[in-house]
């Protein structure tokens, strides 16, 4: 039986349509920024945790459908030990993120701090380790890959936020 080429043409179309994307190709990240975040009181225990946040920008000229994000949170002196960690969907199929198109990233860890004083006093605590993330993300099927490694300051609340608010 002869292959016929219109055939072959489709299925080599449709397999260069499949390709795994690489993410530090497809989109960038801007405006990176780490801080300490109040949780929810439970009686007199007080809660900070620590977050990542960044500005994630599609430079593909394509529609991103499926991107992902993760951010790995480990304490100083403790770097071969997971402490905390967040994930978040950045998009989806029903809002795909636009060619040229950004959008705000926030994750916080679950792994976190508490004690009954002001969260301010948190950072003095003799038990206190401070923190450093790290983010990776991935497009559809593609591996994850790095694109940030910071330290968590010792502040609560963004200092982006704090700005746009003066």
């Amino acid at each position: 039986m002869p292959i016929r080429p219109i055939p072959c043409l489709l299925l080599a179309v449709s397999l260069a349509a499949c390709r795994t994307p690489v993410p530090q190709e497809e989109l960038s990240v801007a405006d990176v920024e780490a801080y300490w975040a109040i949780d929810s009181a439970v009686g007199d225990r007080q809660y900070i945790a620590p977050v990542v946040r960044f500005r994630a920008t599609n430079k593909s000229k394509e529609a991103q459908t499926s991107v992902q994000a993760t951010a790995s949170f480990r304490r100083k002196g403790e770097e071969g030990i997971d402490w905390g960690s967040g994930w978040v969907e950045v998009n989806s199929r029903k809002k795909p993120l636009a060619p040229g198109q950004s959008t705000l990233v926030t994750m916080k860890s679950d792994g976190r701090y508490y004690s009954s004083g002001d969260p301010e006093t948190f950072f003095e605590h003799k038990l206190f380790k401070d923190a450093r993330v790290t983010v990776f993300i991935r497009i559809g099927s593609s591996g994850w890959e790095k694109f940030a490694e910071l330290d968590v300051p010792r502040h609560i609340g963004s200092k982006g936020l704090a700005e746009s608010a003066r």
